[in-house]
C-alpha cells in the first residue's frame, strides 16, 4: 500500500510541476496547451488555493509570485519521506 501512495505523491509532485512550466506559455483559449493547463488546474487547485490562503503570492514589481506550489512539493517531498523509506 505505502508503494502506491509514494507513486501517487511522486505523480501528483510532477503535475504540480507542468502546472508550474504551463503556466509561463501564453496561449489561445482554444489551444491544446490551454486545455492541458485546465486539466492541470482541476487537479492541482483543491490542494493549492488552500495554501494561497495561508500564504498569498508575494509582490515584486508589478508582478506577484505564488510560493504555494513550491510550498506544497516540498511538504509531498516531506511527506514520501517518512511514508517511502
Amino acid at each position: 500500500m505505502s508503494s502506491v501512495i509514494c507513486w501517487v505523491i511522486q505523480i501528483y509532485s510532477l503535475v504540480i510541476v507542468a502546472r508550474i512550466l504551463l503556466e509561463w506559455i501564453q496561449v489561445s483559449s482554444d489551444h491544446p496547451v490551454a486545455k492541458a493547463r485546465r486539466v492541470l488546474r482541476a487537479v492541482t487547485d483543491p490542494v493549492l488555493i488552500p495554501v494561497r490562503r495561508l500564504l498569498p503570492p508575494i509582490r515584486a514589481g508589478g508582478a506577484g509570485l505564488d510560493l504555494s506550489p513550491m510550498v506544497v512539493i516540498v511538504a509531498l517531498w516531506i511527506l514520501a519521506s517518512i511514508i517511502c523509506r
